[in-house]
């Protein structure tokens, strides 16, 4: 139960809930990405995303110097259901947001 509710709370947010589905579309993004996508701080982007990494939702893999971000694996199920049924509302604000992110100078290589 508290499981649940530490993950409502963190989609309690609209900062949050754009992450988590800039996540669930992209699968993975770094935080350089989400700033331009998202036209938030470092510092901004980073507290949201410690938010949704203390509910369980986010996990991180470092790659050189970029640390990537990910929808945790263990996250249930019905996060997926939720996040599938958000996209449409969130969608002009995600077209704007994968626009910005399209047209990103220099970003990161994806593999090591």
């Amino acid at each position: 139960m508290q499981n649940a509710i530490s993950i409502c709370k963190a989609f309690g947010d609209e900062t949050r809930m754009q992450i988590m589905l800039m996540l669930f579309s992209a699968e993975e993004l770094c935080v350089c990405e989400l700033t331009a996508a998202l036209d938030l701080s470092q510092p901004k982007i980073s507290r949201h995303i410690n938010i949704l990494r203390g509910a369980g939702l986010v996990e991180s893999e470092r790659r050189g110097q970029w640390m990537f971000y990910r929808i945790a694996s263990s996250v249930p199920s019905w996060v997926d259901a939720l996040l599938q049924n958000e996209q449409t509302q969130f969608g002009p604000a995600l077209m704007r947001a994968n626009e910005r992110l399209s047209g990103m100078d220099s970003r990161p290589p994806r593999c090591c």
